[in-house]
């Protein structure tokens, strides 16, 4: 090791010197880039969340930027590659697209979409608008052949480490930015959860990160299905939005 490391000084001492003064490569702007100039995440969510959303102006911009994918429903895809986002806290969602919008966490395909809202009461807006809506019940779930396996023991490390946050029914927290995971497809929570433990989220909270990096894809997987299994009644929701009734796009 030591013999590496003196072949290195060398070889680092001996460059020319033009090439040991020459600048830097300039970095080109990025959404990754932290000093990107639309990084101004907490400035524009703490503004965001101080204003009061227009639902009705919030309906407009959704419909007009977010339910091609996320469709009218807010319910997303199934199979966990579009989120359902109906019934979210709306600070869970301010903070969601701020950090994107900022490159604070690195979303490609979202970034275009998130940019087009003009400004802290557009993110406002479209918020109030999410949380209203009813959360579907036909979430994707896990349908592997061990499912019931999965689920028994996913509600076990669940209740050990994840319902103190996010509570035991899946309502989170509005004021702790704690998402609603009730009626949330269970591909995109394994892929969250792998991508925090992995330190590829680089919004998410420290706790989450500490929690996380202790769980192999199994034990991930358990804890995915089982909080894809979960519902929430109106009555213990902090939002203004709720279960629908199965078929009927009605609240709960």
């Amino acid at each position: 090791m030591k013999k590496m490391g003196l072949t290195v000084a060398v070889s680092i001492a001996l460059l020319p010197a033009l090439a040991v003064a020459q600048p830097p490569a300039e970095k080109k702007p990025s959404i990754e880039v932290r000093n990107y100039p639309g990084n101004t995440a907490s400035t524009e969510r703490d503004e965001a969340l101080k204003l009061k959303g227009n639902v009705k102006a919030g309906q407009a911009a959704y419909q007009e930027y977010c339910e091609a994918c996320h469709l009218p429903t807010g319910g997303g895809n199934p199979d966990g590659s579009i989120p359902q986002l109906a019934g979210q806290h709306s600070t869970v969602v301010i903070k969601q697209l701020a950090d994107i919008r900022s490159g604070l966490r690195y979303n490609p395909t979202m970034y275009p979409f998130a940019r087009k809202l003009a400004n802290p009461q557009a993110l406002a807006n479209v918020a109030a608008y999410i949380q209203t809506l009813c959360i579907p019940v036909g979430s994707g779930k896990y349908a592997g052949p061990d499912a019931a396996e999965m689920l028994a023991g996913g509600k076990l490390l669940y209740e050990k480490q994840c319902s103190q946050c996010h509570q035991p029914n899946g309502e989170g927290a509005k004021d702790q930015f704690y998402p609603v995971l009730a009626g949330q497809h269970y591909g995109y929570l394994l892929r969250q959860m792998t991508d925090i433990r992995d330190g590829k989220r680089a919004n998410a909270h420290p706790e989450m990160v500490q929690v996380a990096k202790n769980y192999n894809y199994d034990q991930l997987l358990a804890i995915s299905a089982y909080q894809a299994s979960l519902t929430t009644p109106k009555s213990m929701l902090m939002t203004p939005g709720s279960m629908c009734k199965t078929g009927a796009g009605k609240k709960l």
